[in-house]
This record gives structure tokens, C-alpha cells and sequence, in this order.
């Protein structure tokens, strides 16, 4: 992996989160994802982790269409922390393609891990490589994913029209798998972690011989036009059942970010308890084992950094 990858309901309370505050009572929700993805069980996990070592603050995980829904969340006020992969945020940030009604002015709090963009089809429908999916039903992911946005740009990479050269379906991961399954889909776009338990549902499935698209090919256009945010990867062999041989695959950072009103102490406190209680978390899901020290370099997130995140792994030495 090259060096790119070396490397809420808004609080009702009126006092920080601060650790050993005596404070109101307050609730933090957590924009994460589908259930069938990654965000979900780590958001959920970092839920029970600030609930239980936060005093007077219940963290709740809240299921969303992805990164464009959370961060149109926290542009609204209405969640304080999401998850997101760093195009949508960039995105977000300048006002452009699904923000073009309003920037949002967010910070981040820490680089979790890559997202790995998934195209996955099944024996029988001839579907080999990107070109091939002209004229398939395919499905580019669910409203408010960035699933959906990062999906358009391997398609344009690839030389095909959204609009034209295939029916397109909006579903989430599960729904894909399960209407692939049904043959009601020949083609689905998955951004997420290694491994995503509804691919791994679908790859175990009898009678069913799920095969995962190459498409790295597309990397440099995409970098070309979309600032080097992404990067060819590898989905090794074996990370799904009965996958023979990696996939050569595109991927882009995962951030985890909030606005521009929680204190510097806030995110002190919670990039802390993140890195300190890891092991809570990869037991939640292992891609969690990515949160590292290392990869905070102020260069893996495209929108600024919260100072508080900053103070935290300057500390731990990081090279902010």
C-alpha cells in the first residue's frame, strides 16, 4: 500500500464533556451507516465506549444512508460526530456536488481507516471489468452514501455514463446482496472496510459464485480530476469466502469528523478515549486495528483539523 495509506442529535447540554466535569446529562448521536457496513458496529462501539467512560454523556449510534447523510447532519446541527470518507467531506467542505446548497464547516477529529470500493458482480451475468457493465442493472449505492459518489467517479473513469449506459439502482449493501441474489441486479458498488459482513454473506452464499470486479485501472484518472485522493489497492485473497485471487480494487481514507462548535477539551477527550480503549473497538470490528498514531499526518484529511485532535497526537507524537 503506497504512503497515502501508511501513514448527533446535537448535545442538549450547555458544558463540556470534559472528563471529571460535573455536567448535565447529555446525548451525542453518531452518524454512521447502514447496518449491513462498517460504520455501523464501530460507531456503535464508540458509542458504548463514550456512554461509559464520559460522565454525564449517553452516546447513541444512528443508522444513515452513509458520509453524505452524516455530514449533512452536522451541517444541520443535528449530530455532533459522523463518520465519512474523505471525498464526501472534501466535498462538503467546498460546497460541491452534493453540497452545492451550503458548505459545511467541519473539522477532523482522526483517520480511522481505508475504505475499500467494492464492485461485485456473480457467474453468469459476464461482467469482467468496468466496460462491462454497460447495459447491466446495476446498483451505485444507497442516497446519501459516498458509496455513490465515489461509485460515479469509477464509472466515469471507466468511460461509461451513469445515466445512459445502465439502469442504476440506489440500494444499500444489504439490499444490493439480497437483490443480486434474486437476479433483480447483475452489479453492485460497495465502499467500505475489510471485511463488509454483507459481502462476506453474499460470497458464503450456496449456489451462488460472487466475483469482485478489477478496476484499479481507473485510479489515475480519478486522481487526475479529484485531487490524489485515492489509491490502488489490494482486497487479498480469501478476505471473502471462496475468493481464489485478490482483487485489484480503489480505496480512500475514512475520517471521523464534527463541526465547528464542540470545544477544543470535547475533542481532546474523545480522540483520547479512542486511541487509549482501540482494543474495545477491534473487538467490535477488526478494521478498527487501523486506528494508528501514525496515519494522523495532517495531509490524509482533506478538510482541517479540529485543534483539540491536534493537541492529542502532537502529544502522542504525530506528525501534524
Amino acid at each position: 500500500m503506497n504512503k497515502f495509506f501508511v501513514g448527533v442529535l446535537a448535545a442538549a447540554a450547555t458544558v463540556s464533556l470534559s472528563m471529571g466535569a460535573t455536567a448535565q446529562q447529555r446525548t451525542i448521536a453518531i452518524g454512521t451507516g447502514g447496518t449491513g457496513g462498517v460504520y455501523y458496529p464501530i460507531g456503535g462501539g464508540l458509542a458504548n465506549l463514550i456512554s461509559k467512560n464520559l460522565p454525564n454523556t449517553q452516546a447513541t449510534a444512528e443508522v444513515t444512508g452513509g458520509s453524505v447523510d452524516n455530514l449533512k447532519l452536522i451541517g444541520s446541527g443535528q449530530s455532533e460526530i459522523g463518520f465519512s470518507m474523505a471525498d464526501a467531506a472534501l466535498d462538503a467542505f467546498k460546497g460541491e456536488d452534493k453540497f452545492k446548497s451550503g458548505k459545511v464547516n467541519l473539522q477532523t477529529l482522526m483517520v480511522l481507516y481505508p475504505n475499500v470500493m467494492h464492485v461485485v458482480t456473480i457467474d453468469g451475468t459476464g461482467i469482467n471489468s468496468i466496460a462491462d457493465l454497460k447495459g447491466k442493472r446495476v446498483s451505485t449505492g444507497s442516497p446519501g452514501s459516498a458509496t455513490e459518489v465515489m461509485a460515479f467517479r469509477v464509472i466515469e473513469a471507466g468511460g461509461l455514463d451513469k445515466d445512459k449506459d445502465m439502469k442504476r439502482e440506489r440500494l444499500g449493501v444489504a439490499e444490493s446482496v439480497n437483490a443480486i441474489k434474486d437476479r433483480k441486479i447483475d452489479a453492485f458498488f460497495w465502499v467500505g472496510g475489510l471485511p463488509t459482513a454483507a459481502v462476506t454473506d453474499l460470497g458464503a452464499t450456496p449456489g451462488v459464485t460472487m466475483k469482485l470486479v478489477d478496476h484499479s485501472d481507473v485510479v489515475k484518472k480519478m486522481n487526475d480530476k479529484y485531487n490524489n485522493l485515492y489509491a490502488a489497492v489490494d482486497i487479498k485473497a480469501g478476505t471473502y469466502p471462496n475468493q481464489g485471487k485478490a482483487n485489484k480494487a480503489s480505496a480512500v481514507w475514512n475520517i471521523l469528523v464534527t463541526g465547528d462548535k464542540m470545544s477544543e477539551q470535547d475533542a481532546y477527550n474523545i480522540v483520547k478515549l479512542i486511541v487509549d480503549k482501540k482494543a474495545d473497538l477491534v473487538a467490535v470490528h477488526k478494521e478498527a486495528s487501523s486506528f494508528s498514531v501514525e496515519n494522523q499526518i495532517k495531509d490524509n484529511s482533506p478538510v482541517p483539523w479540529h485543534p483539540g485532535a491536534v493537541k492529542f497526537f502532537k502529544e502522542r507524537g504525530a506528525k501534524m
